[in-house]
């Protein structure tokens, strides 16, 4: 796929453009809660925006290629769907008021997108360069799909070096003000805590894209198309957010679909290696079958989590509540945005 330097320019203009209308015009001095209905609409515009991209790479490039990216964008979107559980521990830890969360985790998901590029561009040379490197991403989504089955505390929130370092250099005020980052106190020019909250989900997700980007260079090595299918899953992310916010909690066996699908994707890198290196035996799994495997994976987790959570209900109904297979969702409670 030959990418001009023109059509990368345009697209990084038409992303940020996106970007910046969401940031600085649909939410601008906007207070309001954002709603289900409201985060229901944009959901569908930026849905729409994807599908559209997808459907100009197949006018443009070819059929191969679209499924490529789709497959990628449904992988990205998929994943995302599991960390927006530590996103919700994040605003519920700093307490970030109601109103302020859809522009924190814009202006996270900005970072998240900027550091993203840089790790694409590493992982699209290394590949190019290094056939090898695909046993190793092969072999890291294997165990990462292994930690997932295994379980733990995929859902807790740990501060990493950054945020640890941000908290104790960057002055910040005790509580919140608005939408603002900066404010004035006692004459000293002081961050807000929403700066601080943008900084542990910008931080947060980058770590998430440990196992996304791997995940995605399985199905496409194309680093034009790993780029825009993580840019239109992040741009997403924050109507998901407020979507979902109900409904995640009811996917419970969500985890164990993405642990299939990674160690899928993960045995397909490693066939693929040996492929390359002309291991007769090893297919390299087409792009169609991993599009199958994907979606069928989702939809039978999906329907599969929420026939059981149907069941659970209807048991608390009748006066026998039991506990719904695949564990539940610890209680998110809201602390002191400045407790470390």
């Amino acid at each position: 796929m030959s990418v001009s330097p023109l059509v990368w320019a345009l697209t990084l203009a038409g992303i940020l453009a996106v970007i910046a209308a969401d940031l600085f015009l649909i939410h601008r001095n906007d207070t309001r809660e954002f709603t289900t209905r409201r985060a229901a609409f944009w959901s569908v515009v930026y849905l729409g925006l994807a599908v559209a991209f997808g459907a100009g790479v197949w006018l443009f490039s070819g059929g191969e290629y679209a499924a490529q990216y789709f497959g990628g964008f449904v992988t990205e979107k998929s994943l995302s769907v599991d960390n927006l559980f530590v996103f919700m521990v994040i605003l519920a830890r700093f307490a970030v008021p109601k109103h302020a969360q859809h522009t924190v985790l814009m202006a996270g998901i900005v970072i998240a997108l900027v550091l993203r590029g840089a790790f694409i561009a590493v992982g699209a040379a290394a590949i190019a360069t290094f056939t090898w490197v695909f046993f190793i991403f092969g072999a890291f989504l294997i165990w990462t799909a292994y930690g997932l089955v295994r379980g733990g505390d995929e859902d807790e929130f740990k501060e990493n070096a950054l945020l640890r370092w941000a908290k104790r250099i960057i002055p910040t005020s005790p509580d919140y003000d608005g939408n603002r980052f900066l404010v004035r106190r006692g004459g000293r020019r002081m961050v807000t805590p929403l700066l601080i909250v943008m900084i542990a989900i910008g931080s947060t997700d980058v770590m998430f894209a440990l196992d996304s980007i791997p995940a995605i260079f399985g199905l496409t090595t194309e680093p034009y198309l790993v780029f825009t299918a993580n840019a239109f899953a992040l741009m997403g992310l924050v109507q998901l957010y407020f979507l979902l916010g109900g409904l995640a909690e009811r996917l419970v066996y969500l985890g164990h679909g993405l642990a299939f699908i990674l160690g899928f994707i993960g045995v397909k890198l490693i066939l693929h290696a040996m492929h390359e290196y002309g291991v007769e035996w090893a297919p390299d799994v087409p792009i169609w079958l991993s599009l199958a495997v994907i979606a069928g994976t989702l939809v039978a987790t999906t329907v599969a989590s929420l026939a059981v959570g149907d069941r659970a209900a209807a048991r608390a109904k009748d006066g026998a509540p039991g506990e719904v297979a695949g564990g539940t969702r610890p209680e998110v409670k809201a602390t002191d945005p400045n407790a470390s």
